[in-house]
């Protein structure tokens, strides 16, 4: 029973990861979601609905568009190689689309494999999903939409309201929103000012991040939410030291004022402590 579970889930995981990517693709834009299109807006045939099978079909850019360059207008020279390289760039699927599906359905397996037992899995399955689409849009366009976290962090109000975990009340997790926003919000402010008194013309820390870290309170509760706190700021600190790093590796004169995606390391404490709190406390305690 449990192996099937697990590739039950994994089926769902890979179809929910074709639902992702069709968020992602629009809902960045300010579109409603349409059915799986090409990046040139051409609709991908149902063969090509996954970006798995898209890409092991074949079917990888809409039809025409490898064989059929577009043509130069009347008077215009021809498309150099790089224009027509960048021609059916535009029109072909990139390799995020089969990525997120195969990462959701590994996701979901592992979900299904460790924490069967776990009361609340279904409602996981769900933060697991909304979080990938979050740190999918956050890392393509250094977007966290409201679209995508409110109805997460309600639906997360009203897990916590019908199916607490043991040993925590609705109170906890509602705090935890609070806090998740109030510690973050203060981080958002301090980068304000930074900002501004350095005259830069980048967001040193956005709105969103606030919005996603009260989304993580929701989810957690208010103490677990401090620990992923924690590891979010050592995380993010860990990979701004490995980016400054290796662009000066590449490039000396490389602005290390550059500012980076910082969804994913809130994401990344996250999931740390929705899937290994009590690991976590343990470790403390030693």
């Amino acid at each position: 029973m449990d192996a099937v579970f697990v590739l039950l889930a994994a089926l769902v995981g890979l179809l929910v990861g074709g639902v992702l990517n069709a968020l992602a693709d629009d809902l960045p834009h300010h579109r409603a979601p349409r059915l799986p299109h090409y990046p040139d807006g051409t609709p991908r045939p149902l063969r090509a609905w996954l970006g798995l099978l898209a890409f092991l079909s074949g079917a990888r850019a809409s039809e025409g568009a490898e064989a059929s360059p577009p043509h130069p207008q009347q008077g215009t020279s021809p498309p150099t190689p790089r224009q027509e390289a960048k021609s059916i760039s535009a029109a072909r699927l990139s390799w995020r689309h089969p990525l997120v599906e195969l990462i959701t359905a590994l996701a979901f397996a592992g979900l299904a494999w460790g924490y069967a037992d776990e009361p609340n899995v279904w409602a996981w399955f769900v933060y697991l999903a909304a979080l990938i689409l979050i740190t999918v849009i956050d890392v393509e366009h250094r977007l966290i939409l409201f679209a995508v976290v409110v109805p997460t962090a309600l639906f997360a109000l009203l897990v916590a309201a019908v199916s607490p975990q043991a040993g925590h009340s609705f109170r906890d997790y509602a705090l935890g929103g609070v806090v998740g926003f109030g510690v973050f919000f203060a981080l958002y402010l301090g980068g304000e000012v930074y900002a501004r008194a350095r005259k830069l013309n980048v967001v040193a820390f956005g709105f969103g991040d606030v919005m996603l870290a009260a989304l993580s309170g929701v989810i957690l509760g208010w103490q677990a939410f401090i620990f992923a706190a924690f590891i979010a700021v050592f995380a993010g600190a860990v990979g701004a030291l490995v980016y400054v790093l290796g662009s000066l590796a590449v490039n000396r004169r490389s602005h290390w004022l550059k500012p980076l995606p910082y969804g994913p390391y809130i994401v990344f404490g996250t999931l740390i402590m929705l899937l290994a709190r009590d690991e976590v406390r343990a470790l403390l305690q030693r």
